[in-house]
């Protein structure tokens, strides 16, 4: 028996709101694996998603086989801002933000290690998306909504890298999820997200390279098949691609959430030491499919 066994560390998952997404089961495959978790919430569903917890709401989804998913923190996060001066008036007046502290990453950053030390992680998961225009084709995309989906999809991965890595002990690892749109056209996958998908891809290299010579971490990136998570309905055409790709993936299987939990959990773990700058198709090889399968011949 060769196990997972990350007892010891602990993990940030960045991007879970709720618990039928991948960031919950990344969060779920960590804590099975032995891991300390905690996560960063979009402030404006904070609330909801703590008080979902305290409700036992996500009774349902949070069992693993011998234990339970819990939270060892949680924190609001909004990691299209950076520092708290980056936070302009009308963002910290909104309701949804005004009772809340400490939600830039570098104020996150400066709360992990008030609580927990001054290297207090191992592990660092970057499940953030969001395109204000994901619905308009490119030709139909605003610049500002452009830089948006790139700025919160993509540079938030950067920005992560950058204040938690000296947060984080040797050896440690990053992993961050794509998808297929940043290598070929996903008609309906608009407003910039390919771009910023394919922008993460690219950074993933570099930032190997270089967070791994100046703190010892590895960083990954997962290309991960469609989900119908809360999020991805955002798309508005998620089922559709989900068809999609159960007809004409090499596995006619559709996705499930736990597998990604379970591959980002390898990538994290000791069984992973040699594998950093990698981009992972985890899709049941649709990525690999020329054409159509229902396609005569």
């Amino acid at each position: 028996m060769l196990p997972i066994d990350l007892t010891g560390k602990r993990a940030f998952v960045a991007g879970v709101a709720d618990d039928n997404g991948y960031g919950w089961a990344i969060a779920k495959a960590l804590h099975q694996a032995g891991a300390t978790v905690c996560v960063g919430t979009w402030p404006p569903v904070f609330g909801l998603f703590t008080k979902s917890l305290e409700r036992n709401k996500f009774a349902d989804n949070i069992e693993y086989p011998g234990g339970k998913l819990s939270f060892e923190k949680i924190y609001p996060l909004d990691a299209v801002y950076d520092v708290a001066e980056d936070v302009p008036p009308e963002v910290r007046n909104d309701k949804r933000y005004i009772e809340l502290a400490n939600y830039t990453i570098q104020e996150c950053a400066a709360q992990l290690v008030k609580d927990f030390g001054e290297k207090p992680l191992d592990i660092l998961v970057h499940s953030l998306a969001n395109g204000p225009e994901v619905k308009n084709p490119l030709l139909e995309t605003s610049r500002k909504g452009y830089l948006a989906a790139v700025s919160a999809s993509a540079y938030s991965m950067v920005a992560l890298v950058q204040r938690f890595g000296p947060l984080m002990r040797p050896n440690s690892a990053a992993v961050s999820l794509t998808y297929l749109a940043s290598e070929r056209t996903i008609p309906g996958y608009g407003g910039g997200m390919s771009s910023a998908k394919a922008a993460l891809e690219s950074d993933t290299h570099t930032l190997a390279f270089e967070a791994g010579r100046k703190w010892d971490m590895r960083v990954n990136c997962i290309s991960a098949g469609p989900l119908p998570s809360r999020a991805a309905k955002a798309i508005g055409t998620i089922e559709k691609m989900v068809s999609y790709y159960k007809l004409n993936s090499a596995r006619t299987e559709v996705m499930k959430a736990d597998e990604i939990g379970t591959l980002a959990a390898f990538l994290c773990s000791p069984l992973a030491t040699s594998v950093t700058g990698a981009l992972i198709h985890a899709d049941h090889g649709f990525h690999s499919m020329a054409m159509p399968v229902d396609v005569p011949l």
